[in-house]
């Protein structure tokens, strides 16, 4: 069987619809397998036309009605902060793509506030921090996520942790603001390092040949400061799920057939 680098594993697909479909199919029979027997799974999604193409595959499959969407959380890695309505918003994407399609508990969707709150920047952030904090656990202030969705820029960031920015090194923080973001929009509330790795699983979902490079050197453990896909590690597993285009640089004995 095919091993994956430093206990991180890489799944392609020929296509990103065919991509979205495998990545759908995990994500619902790992929620299934969470919430059989009544225990609660949180999530943490991602944004971008991946994260929704994902979602959309999962609202249509007909497996999803069997699932107990009262027992599962909703959160975001990242944000953008403008107005909950605007297209740019990553929340948005996915209700229109998942939660407005399934019965989940409005109260189990976890939104960073927006400017229309009236909160600032600053105040969005901590108060993202407090809503974690209410679902914390025994190690840390915010939940242990069943499955962390992460997209991957072609520069290698990841949530709104861009490379060689400070918010990517920070480690006494759940949630930080974000200002003159890389890439717009420019103010952002992103979660940090030690809240995505505490997940049990972190997923990786990628396309396309601009996201080779950073998938190479993602695996090849380059420094995190960097390469903040270099850094994205699930407490028990860590997959990259790419397509043929993104996995170009990949040598073929990291690719795991099995998963």
């Amino acid at each position: 069987m095919p091993v994956s680098s430093a206990e991180k594993r890489v799944v392609v697909e020929s296509t990103p619809a065919a991509l979205a479909a495998r990545v759908a199919d995990r994500f619902l029979t790992r929620v299934r397998a969470r919430t059989r027997n009544g225990r609660v799974a949180h999530i943490a999604l991602t944004g971008g036309s991946m994260g929704g193409a994902v979602l959309r595959a999962a609202a249509g499959d007909p497996r999803s009605a069997a699932i107990d969407w009262s027992l599962v959380h909703f959160w975001w890695g990242d944000e953008r902060f403008v107005p909950r309505d605007d297209a740019d918003r990553n929340s948005l994407q996915s209700r229109q793509a998942l939660l407005d399609h399934i019965p989940v508990p409005a109260e189990n969707v976890h939104e960073v506030a927006g400017p229309e709150t009236g909160l600032t920047l600053d105040e969005s952030a901590a108060a993202y921090a407090a809503e974690l904090a209410r679902f914390g656990t025994d190690e840390h202030p915010w939940p242990s996520f069943a499955v962390c969705f992460l997209g991957v820029g072609p520069d290698g960031h990841i949530a709104s942790l861009f490379p060689d920015r400070e918010e990517v090194t920070v480690t006494d923080a759940a949630a930080l603001p974000v200002r003159d973001s890389p890439k717009p929009p420019p103010e952002r509330v992103t979660l940090t390092r030690p809240v995505l790795n505490s997940s049990k699983r972190v997923w990786l979902v990628l396309t396309g040949a601009d996201k080779a490079s950073a998938l190479g050197l993602a695996l090849a453990g380059a420094s995190y400061t960097s390469v903040p896909a270099a850094g994205a590690k699930g407490r028990k597993r860590t997959v990259f799920f790419v397509d043929e285009a993104a996995a170009s640089e990949v040598s073929p004995d990291l690719i795991d057939q099995a998963y």
